[in-house]
């Protein structure tokens, strides 16, 4: 008799723990960091995101460090990223909040890659396919090639987020 009334409440126990830690990972699921990334990099262009985008020096013409394509080939989300590549393609942007800019980014690599840059908390970047465009941000696994997305600053300030530079100016 007492291990049938043991059953049940283990098992509400068991469901808790899931809910509690699907919500954990899912709770920011609305374009917010769920990991912390790597030790921070350097950007010349650092900004609050309060304020319209500072000029910077234009990105240089550098190899990437095939971050991306680890990502990718291990099917790995999660994954901090910096790389440039250039624009082949604009996407219609997504509407609805939070709002995004999107397009498609072939790298040095030859791997094409769909940036989705929050225009909520950042400015709009004026690109244009054929421009080059330097990213730092968040990769995230699909079978398509993948989404860079937080290329933001982080709005709660714990961390050193992502940016977009694109023509000298740097987007956070």
């Amino acid at each position: 008799m007492e291990r049938k009334k043991l059953k049940p409440a283990m098992v509400v126990v068991v469901l808790a723990v899931l809910a509690i830690t699907w919500w954990l990972e899912n709770r920011d699921s609305n374009d917010a960091p769920q990991a912390d990334p790597p030790a921070k990099t350097r950007d010349p262009g650092r900004n609050s995101g309060k304020t319209p985008p500072q000029a910077s020096p234009p990105p240089t013409q550098r190899p990437s460090t095939g971050a991306i394509e680890k990502a990718f080939r291990a099917k790995r989300s999660k994954v901090w990223v910096e790389d440039e590549g250039k624009i082949v393609h604009l996407l219609p942007d997504d509407r609805i909040a939070p709002r995004h800019q999107l397009c498609l980014v072939d790298l040095a690599s030859g791997h094409t890659i769909k940036i989705s840059h929050n225009v909520d908390l950042a400015p709009k970047v004026p690109w244009r396919k054929g421009d080059s465009l330097a990213f730092r941000g968040r990769f995230e696994w699909n079978d398509k090639g993948g989404v860079v997305h937080w290329t933001h600053h982080d709005p709660r300030g714990r961390q050193e987020g992502g940016w977009l530079r694109h023509e000298g100016k740097t987007y956070r």
